[in-house]
């Protein structure tokens, strides 16, 4: 029996080959960009390189920017796999932060049932969110992107009329009040502060730096979210008739699945995942809701982290992550070397434009093995 060998041309000709093929071009133009600019790219990635591993509390931070980037990249994935297009992990984010929000304060539980709570109803009312745009398709056929684009602003300033409102507002600000401590998933928030959480953490430095952070189990929690989107969509039933629907409905329905159903619990999945990054960013990060002049960004840039990730589970993990150490510490290099940190945004739009063209990279890849046949040949 003949063993597969690993090809460089199969692996580049792939879907991983292509995601690192499209990184590489978005650092090469991001490097063109400062040369242009006046500054050295090797001195700038530097910069960021160090900005992301140069201490415990990088790190921790680097994790902490992406732990919701890679819910929102599983919420767009889990739908695209299933012939969605959910823009709408945007207002299903919004939802999901503002209902941990004012479960975390309003609802008096203990400690760990408290958390669990939280978690849950805001993921739920997230699902729902983002359940109503799978129905107005299913019943009235009104295109996910036009729906969720819609449900996006309403989320909003949804959002902005309930932080606002008498009894929510904290004084003198524009934000909501702080979850309870019972709610909260930060990492030894209340023990470090102790003589004896103080006194242990002076011997461990490392963990000292990280703990400077508001290190939380959001990624561990994000981790195990994502096995679990990986285990529905290739190992169930539920995830084989979803995937039968994206790839053809029409099929789908003369084999039995109910489509439109299916359409709405697709877009509820979707909806749960975006919703518990939104909790989960309350419960470990901001432990408050704010007034929104705009949106935040996590939802839009989980479209990003899907594409990168290839849509699926695992990949959107990696992707999340390159997104997040990108996002943390790519501006450094406006604080350290005084160059612009918008060249950050070219190096990411660069990278998802050549993985959403991947045709176009596999046309130049034929290209050139054609070409050195030909002159093999010649």
């Amino acid at each position: 029996m003949a063993k597969s060998k690993f090809s460089l041309k199969k692996f580049f000709k792939g879907k991983v080959g292509f995601t690192f093929i499209s990184i590489f071009i978005g650092l090469i133009v991001g490097a063109i960009a400062l040369l242009v600019a006046g500054y050295n790219p090797i001195t700038a990635y530097g910069i960021i390189i160090r900005g992301i591993f140069g201490r415990p509390k990088y790190i921790a931070y680097t994790i902490l920017y992406s732990t919701p980037l890679i819910l929102t990249g599983l919420s767009v994935a889990f739908a695209f796999r299933t012939g969605l297009f959910n823009i709408g992990a945007e207002g299903q984010y919004i939802i999901g932060a503002l209902v941990a929000t004012m479960v975390g304060y309003f609802l008096h539980l203990p400690p760990v049932i408290h958390v669990i709570f939280v978690f849950l109803l805001a993921a739920l009312a997230a699902g729902l969110y983002g359940g109503i745009a799978g129905f107005l398709k299913a019943k009235f056929g009104v295109h996910e992107v036009i729906a969720t684009i819609m449900l996006n602003w309403i989320a909003l300033y949804l959002n902005n009329f309930i932080v606002m409102s008498e009894g929510v507002r904290r004084p003198e600000s524009e934000s909501s009040y702080k979850i309870l401590d019972t709610a909260r998933i930060i990492i030894l928030e209340k023990w470090k502060w102790t003589d004896a959480g103080r006194q242990w953490l002076s011997n461990h430095p490392i963990l000292q730096d990280i703990l400077k952070t508001p290190a939380n189990w959001g990624f561990l929690v994000a981790l195990l979210l994502a096995v679990v989107v990986w285990y529905i969509l290739n190992k169930t039933t539920l995830g084989y008739e979803l995937r039968a629907v994206g790839f053809n409905k029409h099929a789908a329905e003369y084999g039995g699945i109910a489509v439109e159903k299916s359409m709405v619990k697709s877009m509820f999945i979707a909806g749960s995942l975006a919703g518990a990054a939104g909790a989960l960013q309350v419960m470990g990060v901001t432990k408050a809701v704010t007034k929104l002049a705009a949106m935040e960004g996590y939802g839009f840039d989980g479209i990003a982290v899907s594409l990168i990730g290839s849509n699926t589970a695992f990949g959107s993990v990696f992707a999340g992550l390159l997104f997040g150490a990108l996002k943390y510490g790519g501006p450094k290099i406006q604080s350290t070397l005084g160059a612009p940190s918008e060249m950050i945004d070219i190096v990411i739009g660069t990278i998802v434009f050549f993985i959403a063209i991947p045709k176009f990279i596999k046309m130049v890849l034929d290209f050139r093995s054609n070409k050195r046949g030909d002159k093999n040949v010649g």
